[in-house]
């Protein structure tokens, strides 16, 4: 039977690029949703459209990682489909309503950008991992967390964005530090610049960015950049590497003078 990954925020964006490259390799993919019924049908929809094996099976949960009833909800619901569970993707992340300069920072902007993108994914995969171990089979699971480049380039107007990624760094090295002795994976994806649904703000800033070189690939990333590379990873490209952080921006992240 195919193997099952559980993706966060898996309904649009870039955690819809991953849904979709995971099921055009064959696995079966738990969509997870907070709100946004209609887009993860439609990712559940594509999804199937790409599958390559008749026993692939597409699963929509709805579900916010930043309460904690939602949490045990998606792990309960997540295992009672499959009776298993072969990975996870903590994708799921929201950006700051309002870009704010540093010193103007409202305490509830960062409470909510720490709750959905950093509490919600160290929480959940505890919880997951707890699972895994209970039934004895750790070994061999995968956890990917995706976080930005943000973790290390600094943006003074959406501190608590960068903040909360690069706490989430920090969980990947805790997680795969933990967990590589039970024979689990875990690896940490930064993307760069991402033509997204969150982008689509900011895109006229970066188009001109882009066409001045601030990338070297001169170009925008995609949800199916990393959509590839999370499928490299489950099929296991990087065996002896847990722990690691790929950075999928174009050479952004590269110093340059």
């Amino acid at each position: 039977m195919p193997q099952t990954i559980l993706v966060t925020g898996g309904s649009r964006g870039i955690g819809r690029g991953i849904c979709l490259s995971l099921a055009s390799r064959g696995y079966s993919v738990i969509i997870n949703y907070a709100g946004n019924k209609e887009a993860a049908l439609e990712t559940q929809h594509l999804c199937q459209e790409a599958a390559t094996d008749k026993n692939q099976a597409f699963f929509i949960i709805q579900g916010d990682i930043s309460d904690e009833q939602h949490q045990n909800q998606l792990v309960s619901q997540a295992f009672a489909f499959t009776g298993s569970l072969d990975g996870l993707v903590n994708n799921a992340g929201v950006a700051p309503k309002e870009r704010a300069d540093l010193l103007q920072m409202s305490p509830e902007s960062y409470d909510r950008l720490m709750y959905t993108n950093l509490r919600g994914p160290v929480f959940l995969t505890q919880k997951i991992a707890n699972r895994w171990q209970e039934n004895s089979t750790l070994q061999g699971k995968i956890i990917v967390f995706i976080t930005s480049v943000s973790a290390t380039m600094v943006s003074v107007n959406r501190g608590e964005y960068c903040i909360s990624k690069a706490g989430l760094g920090m969980a990947a090295s805790l997680f795969s530090t933990r967990l590589a002795p039970e024979g689990a994976l875990v690896y940490e994806i930064r993307p760069g610049i991402i033509k997204t649904d969150m982008t689509s703000a900011v895109e006229g800033k970066y188009d001109s960015l882009l066409a001045e070189g601030l990338v070297p690939q001169m170009r925008w990333g995609t949800p199916q950049d990393i959509g590839k590379t999370v499928s490299s990873l489950f099929e296991g490209a990087l065996p002896f590497s847990s722990g690691t952080v790929i950075t999928v921006d174009g050479g952004l992240a590269i110093p340059r003078l």
